[in-house]
């Protein structure tokens, strides 16, 4: 059973900074394409940011130059430091890794609980 963990959500002032961890358990073959969205009240679950097996990046607008997001494969862990925050990024952020649990099997997308994060103005 393959599970993502999330970790490092809080309540930050703007400005602030805070880093999401993404843990991957169970059994894994590969990893490979993951990313991190987010979900603020009322609105739809909207995509931030994107890494390949071959580190290939893609943020959305709204984050870029802001957000960095890395990836340790030897960890199965995926992270989003999230830089100069403000408000409207409020949301529960989640991640999500496409996930072969055998070599021959396909991939499956999985997702993480989601961890609450808070920007105070």
């Amino acid at each position: 059973q393959v599970q993502l963990v999330e970790s490092g959500g809080g309540l930050v002032q703007a400005g602030g900074s805070l880093r999401l961890s993404c843990v991957a358990s169970g059994r894994i073959f590969s990893m490979n394409a993951a990313g991190w969205y987010r979900q603020a009240p009322g609105k739809q679950r909207e995509l931030v940011a994107t890494i390949t097996s071959g580190d290939d990046i893609q943020y959305v607008d709204s984050v870029k130059g802001r957000f960095t997001i890395s990836r340790d494969n030897a960890k199965k862990t995926m992270y989003l430091q999230m830089n100069s925050l403000k408000p409207e990024d409020t949301a529960v952020y989640y991640c999500n890794a496409a996930i072969k649990t055998r070599s021959f099997s396909v991939e499956i997308d999985y997702w993480g609980q989601g961890t609450q994060v808070t920007v105070s103005s």
